[in-house]
């Protein structure tokens, strides 16, 4: 027999024929090596592709997420900076300081307040009132100043006049309403003379 178709006996360790099923010396099977076993290495092989095609897919699996996050991350960068953008702008606006009011237009209107509430006269009287040589001799800005800011209600005030008319001088309805409508009179509106003799008791 030739030397490298010879073996030792697994079980024994004498020199046996490689190809005999069984030991001469011993009787013990002779098996195959585990490793000389086709079956073995079809199974190995298997196994190795079926790994490598996994560690395959989650490589591309993480190379194919990679971008995602990246876009993710550009898109929160974007975000972020766009907020930023909005937010920065923070330009103080310049605060509008209210124009000084002139000392006399003050007292022009100070001066309409009285007329209105003490002796309740019209709109165009307080205004007469205040420009006229022998009233207060404001100036026509100043007057207009005062009108515009005061806070009057002529129709009440057409309603007191009528009523000192009316109680206190003993004038008739529609002598009361002509005084109080009169350009030489009160100087009220006739819509406000009207609510003044509609609420006469």
């Amino acid at each position: 027999m030739a030397k490298d178709k010879m073996k030792n006996c697994a079980t024994c360790g004498q020199l046996i024929a490689a190809n005999c099923k069984a030991c001469p010396h011993c009787g013990a099977k002779n098996k195959k090596p585990f490793y000389k076993k086709w079956w073995l290495w079809v199974i190995v092989a298997i196994v190795i592709v079926a790994i490598a095609g996994g560690s395959g897919d989650t490589t591309a699996d993480a190379n194919t997420k990679q971008p995602e996050t990246t876009v993710q991350n550009e898109e929160q960068g974007t975000e972020q900076k766009t907020a930023k953008d909005t937010e920065e702008p923070k330009t103080e606006e310049p605060k509008t300081e209210e124009p000084q009011v002139p000392q006399e237009y003050k007292n022009a209107l100070a001066k309409a307040e009285s007329y209105s509430s003490m002796m309740h006269m019209s709109k165009q009287g307080i205004y007469d009132q205040l420009t006229s040589e022998y009233g207060e001799k404001f100036p026509a800005d100043a007057a207009q100043y005062a009108i515009d800011h005061l806070d009057a209600d002529y129709k009440e005030n057409a309603l007191e006049k009528a009523k000192s008319y009316y109680e206190d001088m003993n004038m008739s309805k529609d002598a009361v309403r002509n005084q109080l409508i009169s350009e030489y009179g009160e100087k009220f509106t006739a819509e406000e003379a009207d609510y003044a003799i509609a609420n006469l008791k």
